[in-house]
């Protein structure tokens, strides 16, 4: 194989001569004082030595690495391939590293459970095996300089089966590192949800607070106040201070379940404040109703001693004397809702919003029981001579109660269930008793009345048990 050189070999050619065989004279040629014919002969002399000198150059091939023949040069770039190769294999490997220590790092931020503290643990077993498998990947590198001028072949051969051995392990772990990045998707994906949701929920928070800021300037800007709000939204101040903080201090999962509370709490002072005309304008609305109705309520209380005296000059006294003091209680009753409603006016001027609501609540339960106590004893003479009267109406109401459940506890059954049985069958014990308590001068129709309804409640529970068991069927 001839080797071609990089630039041709240009041989040394002297000078053409002057007419005349001699070279053209110059000055610096007659100021040395070399005779012509000692010049000719010293550059012949050295027209071998420049010969020899040029070769080398020459069939270099322009570079500065010698030339050892085919199998040399193959075994030293199939060498070089490999080192490519592991090269690639160990960049891909990094990379993937890299990427899959974001994920966890992802994960870390978020999630706190069992299972992100075994995928950190994994995590860094994995990498203890990388950093194996680069470090075996190096020295492979590090012992073989493929670019030397006397690479032997056997030496380029042993580099390249420790080289493609250590891309094969690099290989391999990005096969292991492939699968556990796999094993996190549920992990990463919930992560990078909470994630997602981190910067919206702040921002969101932000803007609630805003909004409720604005509200409260806007009740006040109308004369209103609203110091329990402004207070509400004060104390939410320490809260958007963690949030402009960032998750980076405070955590992900505290920075979220913080942000959708500042956000649900300064809503709710939002809305409130701006309801707040609309609430004062009810609270006026209810402060003259309820004066009203206790009004009325008084004008009531004063019927129920006449209804007293029909009850105790008719009916024997177990029929009245639970109610002997419904007149006393109901003034009482009145009297403290009176009080109740002045404190109530005197918190809506002073514009104490929560108290004056409350303080109508007090006047609204107070007047709802003595409303009872009042009905209750006309209630109770219209039953009274009702039953007196006719008691046979009462009794053939609770006997058809009765009737009917024993009907429905039968349906496709032979036999009754004991369960609806035994209950059915005391509740006509029950009411043959009452019946009997009507004999005599002196009825007690209270009593008789009150076992007849208890009766038909104790019916009514086995109805129900029945329909529930049959699936609501009848």
């Amino acid at each position: 194989m001839t080797a071609t050189p990089s630039q041709p070999y240009t041989p040394f050619v002297p000078c053409a001569r002057a007419e005349g065989g001699r070279p053209p004279r110059s000055r610096k040629g007659r100021a040395a004082g070399i005779p012509y014919a000692a010049r000719d002969a010293l550059t012949l002399m050295a027209l071998p030595l420049l010969v020899a000198l040029a070769l080398p150059a020459a069939f270099a091939g322009g570079g500065t690495r010698r030339w050892f023949g085919g199998r040399s040069e193959s075994q030293r770039a199939e060498a070089q391939a490999a080192k490519d190769s592991a090269a690639a294999a160990f960049y891909e490997l990094d990379t993937a590293q890299r990427d899959l220590r974001i994920s966890i790092e992802t994960i870390t931020a978020v999630d706190a459970s069992p299972a992100a503290r075994r995928a950190v643990s994994d995590f860094e077993a994995l990498g203890r095996r990388i950093d194996e498998a680069s470090q075996n990947y190096i020295t492979a590198v590090d012992a073989h300089d493929l670019d030397r001028d006397d690479l032997e072949a056997s030496v380029a051969a042993q580099a390249r089966t420790e080289l493609t051995s250590a891309k094969d392990e690099l290989g391999r772990v990005k096969q292991q590192l492939d699968r556990f990045e796999q094993g996190l998707e549920s992990l990463l994906g919930k992560a990078e949800t909470q994630l997602a949701r981190l910067a919206p929920s702040v921002e969101r928070a932000r803007q609630s607070l805003l909004a409720a800021s604005n509200a409260l300037d806007g009740v006040r800007g109308s004369g209103l106040r609203s110091d329990d709000l402004a207070a509400r939204l004060a104390a939410l101040a320490p809260e958007l201070t963690k949030l402009n903080q960032g998750a980076g201090q405070h955590g992900v999962p505290e920075t979220l379940e913080r942000a959708e509370r500042v956000s649900k709490e300064a809503e709710g002072v939002r809305a409130e404040a701006e309801r707040l005309p609309e609430r004062a304008a009810e609270i006026d609305h209810r402060l003259v109703s309820l004066r009203t109705r206790a009004q009325a309520l008084t004008t009531r209380a004063g019927q129920v001693e006449p209804v007293l005296s029909e009850l105790r000059r008719r009916f024997t006294a177990p029929c009245w004397q639970d109610l002997q003091h419904v007149p006393e209680q109901a003034a009482e009753s009145v009297r403290q809702a009176e009080l109740k409603l002045k404190e109530a006016k005197t918190a809506r001027d002073e514009q104490r919003w929560p108290d004056a609501t409350a303080l109508l609540s007090t006047v609204r339960a107070l007047l709802n029981n003595t409303d009872e106590a009042v009905s209750a004893a006309g209630d109770r003479l219209r039953r009274l001579n009702a039953v007196s009267k006719d008691p046979r109406q009462e009794i053939d109401r609770t006997r058809f109660a009765i009737r009917d459940a024993q009907r429905l506890a039968m349906s496709g059954r032979n036999t009754p269930d004991p369960r609806h049985a035994r209950p059915l069958d005391e509740s006509v014990a029950r009411l043959e008793r009452a019946i009997t308590t009507l004999e005599g001068r002196h009825p007690d129709y209270w009593h008789f009345l009150t076992e007849t309804e208890a009766v038909r409640q104790t019916v009514g529970r086995v109805v129900s048990q029945i329909r529930e068991e049959r699936g609501g069927g009848a």
